[in-house]
Order: C-alpha cells, then sequence, then structure tokens
C-alpha cells in the first residue's frame, strides 16, 4: 500500500529472489516438476509492473487511511500486547473477507484472476499479482480499521507481514505441519486454494490463519483421489504479461458492452459468477452468436 524505504524493498526483493532459487534447485534435484521456466519468466514481468505500480499509487492510497484515522473513534495501544493481538486478528479477518470477496465479484476477479493464472505452484506465482487492485478498490477493506483507531501504518505493516509470510506457502515442496494446520493457514491449505479441481473452487481463503475458513465453512482439504492442477479452467494459460494482467478487464468490458439494459450491466461488473455457472441465454443471443461462459477457477476468465 504505502511506500516503503527503497533499501527494504531490496532486501526483500533479494531474500525472494534467493528462496526461489533454492526451491528450483531442490525441485531439480528430487526430479520434482515445480516450475516451467517461461511461466515464472511471466510471472516476474508482471511483479516488475506491479511493484512500479505501487510505488506511483502510494500517496493516493494513504489519504483515506489518514482521514479515516483523524476520525477514528478509538485509540487503540499498539505497544501492549493485547492491542497487538487485536491488530493481528483484525487484519487476518479483513483479509479473508476481502479475498473472499475478491472470488465472489467479478470486479474485484478481475485483479485477482492474475494470480490465479499459473499452472505451477512455486514461490514465483506468489509474485503474480494484478496491476489493478487499488482501482479495483481493495485496499477499501481494510480503511475501517485506521476509522476503528488502528494507525495506518501499523495496519500496513501488518499486512505487509501478512504477506510475507504467503510467499512462503506458493510451493509444493513442503510436507504436512500437523497439528499447525488447524490454525495456519498452510502450503498444504493453499494449494487447495489455488487448485482448479471442482471440489477446490472458493476454498481457504485465509492469509496467515486458516481459523475463519474453518469458522465460515470455505475450508476444505484436498482431494484424496486426484492430484490437484492449477490455472483457470477452460482457458489456456498466457505467457504475455499484459494479457495476464489485463485479460479480465477486456473480458468484462466486451461482456459490459453486450449486456442489455442497467441491470444486466451491473450484474457484469458487480455480480457473482458461480464455478460452471453460464450466463443468460439471452446475452449470447443478442450478441448474434454463441460463445462460451465465463468459466472459472476460482471464479474468473482466463486473459
Amino acid at each position: 500500500m504505502f511506500q516503503s524505504d527503497p533499501s527494504l524493498r531490496v532486501a526483500i526483493a533479494v531474500i525472494a529472489l534467493a528462496f526461489m532459487l533454492l526451491e528450483y534447485l531442490i525441485g531439480r534435484l528430487a526430479e520434482h516438476d515445480t516450475h516451467d521456466l517461461k511461466e515464472s519468466a511471466a510471472s516476474f514481468g508482471v511483479a516488475a509492473v506491479h511493484s512500479l505500480l505501487r510505488t506511483a499509487e502510494a500517496g493516493f492510497v494513504a489519504v483515506p487511511f489518514m482521514l479515516a484515522y483523524r476520525h477514528r473513534v478509538l485509540d487503540i495501544n499498539l505497544t501492549t500486547a493485547s492491542g497487538l493481538i487485536a491488530l493481528f486478528v483484525a487484519v487476518d479477518f479483513v483479509y479473508y473477507w476481502q479475498h473472499r470477496a475478491s472470488h465472489r465479484i467479478r470486479w474485484l476477479w478481475a485483479t485477482h484472476a492474475v494470480h490465479h493464472s499459473t499452472t505451477k505452484l512455486n514461490l514465483t506465482a506468489a509474485m503474480r499479482l494484478g496491476w489493478t487492485g487499488n482501482i479495483s478498490g481493495n485496499f477499501l477493506f481494510f480503511v475501517p480499521l485506521a476509522w476503528l483507531g488502528f494507525h495506518p501504518f501499523a495496519i500496513v505493516a501488518t499486512l505487509g507481514l501478512n504477506l510475507a509470510y504467503q510467499f512462503f506457502i506458493h510451493t509444493e515442496l513442503s510436507p504436512r505441519l500437523g497439528i499447525l494446520e488447524w490454525v495456519l493457514n498452510t502450503p498444504a491449505h493453499h494449494r487447495v486454494h489455488h487448485a482448479s479441481n471442482a471440489g477446490c473452487l472458493d476454498r481457504n481463503y485465509g492469509g496467515i490463519l486458516i481459523v475463519f475458513d474453518r469458522l465460515f465453512g470455505t475450508f476444505a482439504e484436498a482431494p484424496k483421489t486426484e492430484p490437484l492442477r492449477y490455472g483457470l479452467r477452460g482457458r489456456s494459460a498466457s505467457l504475455n504479461p499484459i494479457r495476464i494482467a489485463l485479460g479480465e478487464w477486456v473480458l468484462m468490458w466486451r461482456d459490459l458492452r453486450r449486456a442489455a439494459g442497467l441491470r444486466e450491466k451491473l450484474a457484469t461488473l458487480f455480480g457473482p459468477v458461480a464455478p460452471g455457472q453460464r450466463p443468460p441465454e439471452r446475452r449470447a443471443e443478442t450478441a448474434g452468436e454463441s460463445r462460451p461462459a465465463p468459466i472459472t477457477t476460482t471464479e474468473g476468465i482466463m486473459p
């Protein structure tokens, strides 16, 4: 969200690259097909532009947080253990609902689909983040935390730690973690989240914690009778960073132009598209052609 120290960003990038290289080498030694090098290169291209955009947008995003904090209803003391725990749980709780909404609302999925477009799950896939997150309004989910009384920079720092943790769960080279999996979002749980198998769609939204998925009925274990498959259902993968990042927006705009009336246009932008659900047949008939419905994994359209 807000701009961080450039030297810190460089240090984080170097550490991330080191872990990516280590994962790749371990996969090669174990003869485990963990990477598609062309796909990983495309992820680096997407990540480079994403980093530049987040830096440019930092000031814009900061404004609503600071305004909300100026009118806060509480003064939450973050120098105490209770205050820090409250911040950690609150950020993870909001992240769960923001992530869940990003799978259920097409306007938000247009950005999040980018992250689900890889056909290999590895640490390079963790970098494949949409360019249009702030246009979608993802940051707005966290603004109420500032209004409640959490300092904006503390919110951003905690969310940053949350996302840093999630970097390490984008891998297939991790064993099950036993009792920790009842509480934490682990690589095994996140593999299910990225999988395109029918029983895995729209599951395991958690950030660091998996408890909210268990509480709200969105938790799932990996299927025991079939291997996990990754990528967006019904669409071929692209290696073009621009198509990866903006393809869903292009398709959504196409459907918006074809939609008849305000109600259908709003449904095109903000309505849910359940896995396997076809849009109204009238829409295809109005367009004068037969075309495939949006097919999701989890819920999106492949660029």
